[in-house]
C-alpha cells in the first residue's frame, strides 16, 4: 500500500484564510495598493511568444545581484521565500538533524524542516517577544543543522540586532543560518554580504511585500559563493515563472514608487501604535509593515466588527504566546486614516474599556 513518509504525514498544515477577502485587506501584510504602474505597463507588453518560452533565470539574477551589490554566484532567485526555505531544508537537513526556530514566527520554517525528518526545536521568545539570543545559543548542539530567523519577525514585528545574529552563525558553523528579511524595506537594516565573514549565513528577501508582487511569486536567496551553487542543485531550472522574471527589472527600477509607499507605511505604523498607546491597548513595537496587538477575550468581536466596516485584520491567537492577539497591516496614508476611524468605532462597539491595558 502506498504511504507517504511519516515526517510528511505528521506535518502541521498551513491554512491561509484566503477565501472571502473583500474589503481593505490588512490581514496578509501585502502591499495594499499593488505594484508599480510601470510593472502593469510591462505586463501588458509581454508578447505571446515570450509566454510560450521556458523562462531564463540567470540574466535577471545578474541584474538583481548588481542591484544588491553582490556576485552572481551569491544569489538564487526563488519561487517566493517559501521556496528558499524549502531549498535550504532539502540541501542541509536529513532525519536525525535538528532545526532551531524562534517562536512565534512564520509557519513555513517548521513545515519545511519537519518534512525532511529533522527534529524541529522551538525556542520561545523572551518577555515582550524579545529575541532570545542566550536561550537560542544554549540549544545549539553538534546536531543543529539549520537555524531560521525572521528579521523583522512575523507576527510580532520585533527584530534581532546584527551582533546577535552573527554570533549565532559563528557559534554554529555546521548549521545553515537563515535570516529571512522579507520585511527589510520597512526596517532598513540588513546582513546582506555578511556571509563573507560567516560562510554559513544565508539571507532571504522577497518582492511580495513592499514591491506588491505577491501574485507573481518571486524571492531571493543569497549566501556564500560556495553554498549557493549547491543549493541551486535542488532547485528546478524553471522555478521562477517567466512573467515574474520579465517584470522584476521594471519593479526594481521604480524605487521612487517603493520609497513613497514605504514612507506611508512607516508613518501609518507610528500612528497606529500611538493610537494603541493612548487607548491602553497592549501592542508590541514593530519594525515591519504591521502591528501586533492584544484584545484578549474581545479579539473575535474586534475582528468581526472591523470586517463589518470593510477592513480585514488577522487573528494570530494560535501562535505561541499570542492568545487574544490580532495583527494589522499598514498601507497608504488614506488607508491608515480609514483604519483608525474604523478601529475607534469598533472599539466603542465592542466595549474598549474591557481591553487589556498595557
Amino acid at each position: 500500500m502506498l504511504e507517504a513518509r511519516e515526517s510528511v504525514r505528521n506535518l502541521p498544515t498551513y491554512h491561509p484564510p484566503l477565501g472571502g477577502r473583500d474589503g481593505l485587506r490588512l490581514d496578509f501584510n501585502e502591499n495594499t495598493v499593488g505594484c508599480s504602474p510601470r510593472v502593469l505597463a510591462r505586463l501588458r507588453e509581454i508578447p505571446a511568444e515570450e509566454i510560450a518560452r521556458y523562462p531564463e533565470r540567470e540574466p535577471i539574477e545578474a541584474l538583481v545581484a548588481k542591484y544588491f551589490g553582490i556576485k552572481l554566484n551569491e544569489l538564487l532567485l526563488t519561487n517566493g521565500v517559501d521556496e528558499a526555505i524549502h531549498l535550504l531544508c532539502e540541501t542541509f537537513l536529513q532525519p536525525g538533524d535538528e532545526a532551531l526556530i524562534v517562536v512565534p514566527t512564520f509557519a513555513m520554517y517548521e513545515i519545511s524542516a519537519a518534512a525532511t525528518g529533522a527534529r524541529v526545536i522551538p525556542v520561545p521568545t523572551g518577555s515582550d517577544f524579545r529575541f532570545p539570543t542566550s536561550d537560542l545559543l544554549s540549544k545549539i548542539t553538534p546536531r543543529t543543522r539549520l537555524i531560521a530567523i525572521a528579521n523583522p519577525n512575523n507576527p510580532t514585528g520585533s527584530v534581532a540586532d546584527a551582533a546577535s545574529l552573527l554570533e549565532i552563525a559563528s557559534r554554529a558553523p555546521q548549521a545553515a543560518i537563515l535570516v529571512d528579511e522579507a520585511y527589510y524595506e520597512f526596517y532598513g537594516k540588513t546582513l546582506l554580504g555578511q556571509w563573507r565573514n560567516v560562510p554559513n549565513l544565508f539571507v532571504a528577501r522577497t518582492f511580495s511585500k513592499a514591491y506588491g508582487l505577491a501574485g507573481l511569486r518571486i524571492g531571493v536567496l543569497t549566501g556564500n559563493a560556495e553554498h549557493i551553487p549547491i543549493v541551486s542543485k535542488v532547485s528546478s531550472p524553471y522555478n521562477v515563472n517567466g512573467v515574474a522574471l520579465t517584470c522584476l527589472p521594471t519593479a526594481l527600477a521604480d524605487q521612487d514608487y517603493i520609497r513613497r509607499y514605504v514612507d506611508q507605511v512607516r508613518q501609518g505604523r507610528d500612528e497606529l501604535q500611538r493610537e494603541f498607546g493612548l487607548r491602553g491597548i497592549l501592542y508590541w513595537p514593530s519594525q515591519a509593515n504591521f502591528v501586533l496587538a492584544s484584545f484578549g477575550r474581545l479579539k473575535n468581536a474586534l475582528i468581526q466588527s472591523m470586517r463589518a466596516r470593510g477592513i480585514l485584520v488577522r487573528d494570530r491567537s494560535r501562535d505561541y504566546g499570542c492568545d487574544g492577539c490580532v495583527r494589522i497591516t499598514l498601507g497608504t496614508t488614506g488607508q491608515t486614516a480609514r483604519l483608525l476611524r474604523a478601529l475607534r468605532e469598533a472599539l466603542a462597539e465592542i466595549g474598549a474599556k474591557e481591553v487589556s491595558a498595557k
